[in-house]
């Protein structure tokens, strides 16, 4: 379910099946992940999940490994509630940066709530693609 709404996510930017199906692994997601507590979910009305995020790593630096959320809720808020949501989650937890490899169409997203561009990182799915390398200083916890 969490890897079905990863790749209907990453579709929303007009992607052919040919490369969705190149990320597909990329965007799998297992079940030690789902349940280590670093995965949050956004649920509508307490049933369908429609977002999640994902941090992995070590304070003080982390990776926002993961944010989706599914097409037919991208304009709702829901993927700003869910990155704040991870962003307080990873200082109350001793991060101080979480990085990230964006998708370019997600790239002003990211930078419209405080990141910073910090340079290119290649692609694990796709040869020769690179990505924006994002960086999001995270205040001390209080």
């Amino acid at each position: 379910m969490i890897s079905a709404l990863a790749l209907r996510s990453k579709g929303h930017w007009g992607y052919s099946a040919d490369f969705l199906e190149a990320c597909r692994a990329e965007l799998t997601y297992d079940a030690e992940e789902c349940e280590s507590g670093r995965m949050w979910v956004a649920e509508f009305e307490g049933a369908d999940i429609v977002g999640f995020t994902l941090i992995t790593g070590a304070p003080p630096t982390g990776e926002l490994a993961a944010l989706f959320v599914d097409p037919l809720a991208i304009g709702t808020g829901c993927g700003k509630m869910l990155l704040q949501h991870a962003l307080s989650q990873a200082t109350s937890r001793g991060y101080a940066r979480l990085t990230l490899d964006a998708d370019p169409g997600a790239e002003p997203f990211y930078l419209h709530f405080g990141a910073t561009r910090t340079g290119s990182s290649p692609s694990a799915s796709i040869p020769g693609r690179l990505l924006p390398q994002l960086t999001f200083s995270l205040p001390s916890p209080s």
